[in-house]
């Protein structure tokens, strides 16, 4: 797979990504991979702000509505579909545009990923189970016996990220964190060089409204009655990774009358800010990124500026 010829454009949610692929795409002749673990998803499309049917028809995009809300994607299974992808948008002598803002995606295409093992359902369910009957409170104890580098980085109510650690070491006999000293079996070359652009905002508060400006249009656009049709089917339930999507998890707690629906506003705002901030940060921890202030007037001059010289002379 020939990443050194691939452009990468990532940056936190709201910051602009799909008007500036758009942008690209009206200059190069690209097709987009998307790089998010929310679009993947059919049915959910306003709380992911999934590109319209207009965008979607004015350039070829790819891993978006390939699964079901009830189903998993792993980042692994994201690191295989882009790279046979890559080959074939490459292969009919177009570019490969990733677009997104699933950090841990794009770091596992362009540095690697750890083998780890698989989701067991089984495990899950006895976790979950446990989860039930001692509290999340408990197993973030447990985990600090068994993995203790793991559970010192999570909260003890971060369910999502407890559950997973503990079921690696029991599937394992291994801590979660030992995976991430082994080799990650990187899927670019070291000597590959994907031009990789960071939308990043110099002033937080552009982002916070333009974050607050999304979700009030979400809602307005019918994002409660989306969550109520998904919960009326029947066979989801708010632990599945599509559910835990910022803005769904909200919703899905109000419809559950965990709190009053006059708080979906701001917990939904607040959760998309939080979101942002990750992966605001994760953004920094990538030094080959070129950084673009996204709330900068020239910011889409400067994003068609370094896909140009990038393309013109793309090693």
């Amino acid at each position: 797979m020939a990443i050194d010829t691939c452009i990468a454009l990532a940056g936190p949610t709201a910051s602009g990504k799909t008007a500036a692929a758009l942008a690209i795409a009206r200059k190069h002749d690209v097709e987009i991979i998307s790089v998010d673990s929310a679009l993947v998803y059919r049915g959910m499309d306003i709380g992911t702000a999934k590109p319209s049917a207009a965008e979607l028809a004015a350039v070829p995009h790819h891993l978006i509505n390939i699964r079901d809300p009830l189903q998993a994607y792993s980042a692994a299974e994201f690191v295989a579909d882009a790279q046979q992808l890559i080959a074939e948008i490459q292969a009919r002598g177009r570019l490969p545009l990733l677009v997104g803002g699933t950090m841990l995606y794009f770091k596992a295409l362009m540095v690697g990923i750890d083998a780890m093992p698989k989701a067991d359902p089984s495990l899950r369910a006895a976790i979950e189970e446990q989860a039930r009957t001692q509290g999340w409170a408990a197993l973030h104890a447990e985990l600090a016996r068994v993995d203790p580098v793991t559970a010192q980085r999570l909260h003890p109510a971060d369910s999502q990220r407890i559950q997973r650690a503990l079921e690696v070491f029991r599937a394992s006999g291994q801590p979660l964190s030992s995976f991430h000293t082994q080799s990650a079996g990187a899927v670019a070359t070291t000597d590959s060089k994907p031009l990789l652009i960071s939308l990043e905002p110099t002033e937080r508060a552009w982002l916070h409204q333009r974050i607050a400006q999304r979700f009030d249009a979400m809602l307005e656009a019918g994002l409660i009655d989306e969550v109520r049709a998904l919960r009326a089917r029947g066979d989801l339930h708010p632990d599945l990774p599509s559910m835990r999507c910022v803005g769904y998890r909200q919703t899905w707690e109000a419809l559950e009358g965990l709190w009053p629906m006059a708080e979906l506003r701001d917990k939904g705002i607040f959760a998309t800010r939080q979101l942002a901030k990750r992966q605001i940060t994760w953004l920094r921890s990538m030094p080959q990124r070129q950084s673009v202030a996204c709330d900068a007037p020239d910011a889409l001059a400067q994003v068609l500026a370094l896909v140009q010289t990038f393309t013109a002379n793309p090693t």
